[in-house]
């Protein structure tokens, strides 16, 4: 008997429950809208780069897209000459997708995908 008057009143506190979940959703909302803007914002009141993730989908894409093309053995690290860069760099920016190329070598990159398309070796 003892267990359903104490099942009883837990059903007195469901009302409650509800509504500290909607708290801790809507709290969670706001927190992780905050820090979007925060990671946005200028730091010293210069812009800073772009981080790699879902804020970038044109680099995911292009990243995507030489992806495809950087399958043989030792294609990254030819990739990683013609840019300039190591063979770990190229693993950040193209499979992992931690980090984003600066301008000049994300047109390099674009050449590269388009004469690989093309069916050339570029390099």
């Amino acid at each position: 008997m003892k267990q359903s008057m104490s099942l009883g009143r837990l059903n007195d506190f469901e009302p409650l429950l509800d509504l500290l979940d909607m708290a801790v959703k809507a709290a969670s909302e706001a927190a992780r809208k905050k820090y979007r803007e925060r990671k946005r914002r200028p730091r010293d009141g210069r812009y800073a780069a772009l981080q790699a993730g879902p804020d970038t989908p044109l680099w995911n894409e292009l990243a995507r897209a030489c992806e495809l093309h950087l399958t043989r053995y030792g294609s990254k690290a030819n990739l990683g000459r013609l840019l300039g860069v190591p063979r770990q760099r190229i693993h950040q920016l193209i499979v992992a997708k931690t980090a984003c190329a600066d301008a000049e070598r994300t047109l390099q990159l674009l050449g590269w995908l388009l004469a690989r398309r093309k069916g050339l070796v570029p390099g």
